[in-house]
C-alpha cells in the first residue's frame, strides 16, 4: 500500500514537472521552459536617458548601458544624430536581435544581443511606439503611433517592405504564437485591430472600452489577448481565435501601464502594472481572479517573465530601477538600479550562447542620478502621497516628471512653484495639464528645478504645489511637496 502511494506521488509529481516544464511563456508559444542562467539578459528602454540597461538576472546586477544618445540639451542640437526618447522594445524569435523604439528621433534601431553593438537603425513615421518581430522572424511590425498605419520592415534588410492602414494612432501589436494573427492596439481610437500576418488584413475589429491602449499581449497557449486602458485604469481581455469575442474587463486602477503573463507549477497568471498604486496585481488567466497585489516602487511600467516564468520583471519608471518578483511568492526579492525612466522591458533567455557579453556596454554615470520627491493633500502622511516625482539628472538641468493621482476626473490642474509649503504666495507655473477619467496624469516639465526645490537657501527655496487650474490662473491648492 505505502509503494503504491509512492509511486503514486513520484508518478503525480513527474506529471506536474513535466506540464511545467513544457508551460512556455510568453511571447512564444508553449515550449519547453528556459531555467534563468547567466546566458539570459533583462533589458529596459529609459527614456530620459536615452540608454538600454543590460541586467544579469542570475545575480540581479547591471552590466551597464548601452547609449542610444544624449541627454537634454545636447539633443536639442540640429546636427544631433543619437536617439531620443528610448521608450520601446521588442525581440526576435531566435533571441539575437533587440528592436528598440524611439519616439523623439522616429527610429528603430536593430541591436545584436551577444556584442550589445547597434546593427542598424531604420527611421519611420512620426512617433512610433513600440516594435515586435513576427514569430516565423521575417518581418517586423512598429506602430507608427503618431499616424495611422504599422510599419512592416523587412527583418533581414531592415527596410520598410509595405504599410497596414489602421485607426489614427496604432499603439502595440504582439501576435499569435502560431503567427497567424498580429492583434494592434489603439492610443487614439477605441478599437483594436486582428490582422492576418500573412497578407496583412485586417480580420477583426475589438472594441476598447477607451481609446488610449498602451499595452497589449498573447497567452502562449494562444487562447487569450489582455491589452490596457492607461486612461481608466481598466484591462480588457478577449478571446485570440475567431469570432475575438471580449471576454473580461477588469478594473485594475489609475496609469494602468503593461501587462504581461507567467507559467509557473501554481497555473497561468497575468501581471498588471499599475502605475498610479505603485503595485502590481496578479490574475488568474483562467477565472480571472485577482490573487495578489504586489507593492514594487514608484509608477511601475514595463513588465515581463523570465523563461521559466519563475520570476518577473518590473520597470519603475520613476525610480531608475528594475523590481524582480518571485512569481511563487509574489514577493519582491531585487531591485536593480538601471536608467532614467524604464518604459518597455524585455527578458531574453540565452541572449549571449557564449562569452562575456558585455562588449560595448557603458557604465550608468548620469544616467542612473535623479531626485525623488512627493506631493500629497494637506494633512496626509507622506506613505499615503497620492504623486510620485522625479527630476532625472541632465547635466545642469533635470527632467521634471510627475505620476499625478488622487485628482478629480477630466479637469484642468496647473504644476507650479510656492514660496512657501503650504502653497501660499505667488505661484510660478511649469506645466499645466488635464486629468484622465482615472483622475490622474504623467506631467513633465524641465528645467533647474531640483536646485530650486531642495535649496538649503531659505530664500531661494521653492516647493512644488499642484493648484486648480482657473483659466490660466492658479486657483485652489490640492497638493503640496511631502517634507
Amino acid at each position: 500500500m505505502k509503494r503504491s502511494l509512492l509511486t503514486a506521488g513520484l508518478l503525480a509529481s513527474t506529471i506536474l514537472a513535466c506540464s511545467s516544464a513544457w508551460a512556455g511563456q510568453a511571447p512564444a508559444a508553449a515550449s519547453p521552459d528556459i531555467a534563468v542562467s547567466h546566458r539570459d539578459r533583462v533589458y529596459a528602454a529609459e527614456q530620459f536617458s536615452n540608454t538600454v540597461s543590460v541586467t544579469d538576472p542570475v545575480d540581479n546586477r547591471l552590466l551597464g548601458v548601452i547609449r542610444l544618445g544624449d541627454p537634454q540639451p545636447v539633443n536639442f542640437s540640429p546636427l544631433y544624430r543619437g536617439q531620443v526618447l528610448v521608450h520601446g522594445m521588442g525581440f526576435s524569435p531566435d533571441h539575437k536581435t533587440l528592436a528598440i523604439v524611439s519616439i523623439g528621433s522616429n527610429s528603430v534601431t536593430f541591436i545584436d544581443t551577444a556584442t550589445n553593438a547597434v546593427k542598424h537603425t531604420t527611421y519611420v513615421g512620426r512617433s512610433p511606439h513600440e516594435a515586435f518581430f513576427t514569430p516565423d522572424g521575417k518581418e517586423v511590425w512598429v506602430t507608427v503611433r503618431g499616424e495611422d498605419y504599422v510599419s512592416v520592415l523587412n527583418a533581414s534588410s531592415f527596410e520598410e517592405k509595405t504599410r497596414i492602414r489602421t485607426p489614427n494612432g496604432p499603439g502595440m501589436q504582439i501576435f499569435s504564437p502560431d503567427g497567424k494573427y498580429g492583434y494592434i492596439c489603439s492610443s487614439f481610437n477605441p478599437e483594436t485591430d486582428v490582422v492576418t500576418v500573412a497578407d496583412h488584413q485586417i480580420v477583426a475589429r475589438v472594441k476598447q472600452e477607451s481609446p488610449f491602449c498602451p499595452n497589449i499581449a498573447a497567452t502562449a497557449d494562444g487562447k487569450q489577448v489582455w491589452f490596457t486602458l492607461k486612461d481608466i485604469g481598466k484591462t480588457q481581455v478577449f478571446d485570440a481565435q475567431p469570432p475575438f469575442n471580449l471576454i473580461k474587463t477588469l478594473n485594475t486602477g489609475p496609469i494602468t501601464n503593461h501587462v504581461n503573463f507567467a507559467v509557473n507549477g501554481n497555473g497561468s497568471f497575468a501581471y498588471v502594472t499599475v502605475g498610479g498604486l505603485n503595485v502590481v496585481k496578479v490574475f488568474r488567466t483562467d477565472n480571472f481572479e485577482q490573487v495578489a497585489t504586489i507593492p514594487v516602487g514608484n509608477l511601475p511600467h514595463g513588465v515581463w517573465p523570465s523563461g521559466d516564468g519563475t520570476r518577473v520583471y518590473v520597470g519603475l519608471e520613476n525610480a531608475d530601477a528594475l523590481a524582480a518578483i518571485d512569481t511563487l511568492t509574489n514577493k519582491v526579492i531585487a531591485n536593480i538600479p538601471i536608467g532614467q525612466a524604464p518604459q518597455a522591458i524585455t527578458y531574453v533567455p540565452n541572449a549571449v550562447p557564449e562569452g562575456a557579453g558585455t562588449d560595448n556596454l557603458q557604465p550608468l554615470g548620469v544616467a542612473g542620478q535623479a531626485a525623488h520627491l512627493t506631493l500629497a493633500a494637506a494633512g496626509k502622511a507622506a506613505e499615503q502621497a497620492p504623486t510620485s516625482v522625479s527630476l532625472f539628472d541632465q547635466g545642469l538641468i533635470q527632467v521634471l516628471q510627475a505620476s499625478v493621482t488622487g485628482l478629480e476626473p477630466k479637469k484642468p490642474y496647473m504644476l507650479a512653484l510656492s514660496p512657501s509649503p503650504e502653497g501660499h504666495g505667488e505661484l510660478q507655473a511649469l506645466a499645466n495639464f488635464m486629468t484622465n477619467p482615472a483622475g490622474s496624469a504623467i506631467v513633465n516639465a524641465a528645467g533647474q528645478i531640483r536646485q530650486i526645490v531642495q535649496s538649503e537657501v531659505k530664500d531661494e527655496r521653492r516647493y512644488l504645489v499642484i493648484a486648480e487650474n482657473a483659466a490660466g490662473k492658479p486657483g485652489k491648492i490640492v497638493q503640496v511637496q511631502g517634507h
